[in-house]
């Protein structure tokens, strides 16, 4: 019986978003200014929710974590097609490909989770009022903090050893503008169809089971504040109708990549683009906009930071006038 020698492939070529020349440099800025954008409107709520005391409550501080996974899921793909989109040859290294598997299975997997807190905090804020300041205790929510990142842990490594033992040998194109696991797994040189659908049953459970959960729970929310003041619904709504959105956005373009995974890659290319570029963005102003509390806190950030004669004073001891 003769085993096959293998030769091991040591980088993939990346495709990107276009072959067009003319087009690159135009998605140069625009991506620039998107990742731009992710960053300063997710660190602005960060530095909002921690600076002011009135939002060191269970929700915002949820708020915040979700700020910095989206920060984390903007990142661990876009500076490297950014920067690939003023070259020609847009290659990743093995090892850099599996980290980029790695990195998007556990902050993708993470983000799931931590939105089921996030409801699970609206469950308990809206249907158990009484009683939410001692069920959301600091404990609580460290907790809430701490399991979506140890799902999110073992879901990536479980997506990993179906993929880092696999045989490479050619063809290294990957079709897309980072290591997409249903897309590298095409690439072995062994038949994967019985590890695709492995791969697929890992991710469909933890996004279908975590949406279904947010279903759940948004449903029997919703139940409640149907039996209780128009006041109190109207609130609640407005909340909800921003957690609702981002749960949305979010988990749409993953149950379609991963529940129909045998698309046509173009399409899969655009749903990657909005769940680790478009979403990111979306949350802050979804969150910030219907938000009187935060749009307050962060009034008083501007107002406190950038005054006049803040600024002045900034100014002035940046660059200090020598005496004469």
């Amino acid at each position: 019986m003769n085993e096959t020698n293998y030769s091991r492939v040591t980088e993939f070529v990346l495709l990107g978003l276009s072959n067009s020349q003319e087009l690159q440099p135009v998605l140069f800025v625009i991506f620039s200014l998107l990742y731009l954008a992710i960053l300063l409107g997710n660190f602005l709520i960060i530095l909002t929710v921690t600076s002011d005391a009135r939002l060191h409550t269970p929700m915002y501080f949820l708020l915040a974590n979700l700020s910095f996974i989206d920060v984390c899921v903007a990142s661990f793909a876009t500076p490297k097609m950014i920067a690939d989109l003023l070259v020609e040859q847009k290659t990743i290294s093995f090892e850099a490909c599996m980290a980029q598997i790695f990195f998007v299975h556990l902050f993708a997997g993470g983000e799931m989770v931590l939105l089921v807190s996030m409801a699970y905090d609206r469950y308990v804020a809206i249907c158990k009022p009484l009683h939410y300041m001692t069920i959301m205790s600091r404990r609580v929510c460290i907790i809430l903090v701490i399991i979506p990142w140890g799902v999110g842990l073992v879901h990536t490594l479980s997506q990993l050893a179906f993929t880092v033992n696999l045989p490479f040998c050619g063809p290294n194109e990957v079709d897309s503008f980072f290591c997409d696991l249903p897309l590298v797994t095409k690439l072995a040189c062994i038949d994967t169809y019985v590890i695709s659908l492995l791969i697929v049953a890992d991710s469909g459970f933890l996004s279908m089971s975590s949406f279904l959960l947010l279903v759940v729970s948004y449903t029997v929310i919703l139940i409640t504040v149907r039996s209780r003041s128009s006041a109190s619904m109207a609130k609640a709504r407005s909340t909800l109708t921003a957690h609702i959105t981002v749960v949305t956005l979010f988990f749409g373009p993953c149950i379609f990549i991963y529940v129909w995974p045998f698309s046509r890659y173009s399409v899969d290319k655009v749903l990657a683009v909005f769940y680790t570029i478009i979403t990111p963005i979306l949350n802050p102003v979804i969150y910030t906009l219907r938000n009187k509390e935060m749009k307050a806190a962060m009034s008083k950030l501007k107002s406190r930071y950038l005054k006049p004669t803040k600024m002045s004073t900034v100014i002035g001891n940046a660059f200090p006038l020598e005496a004469k």
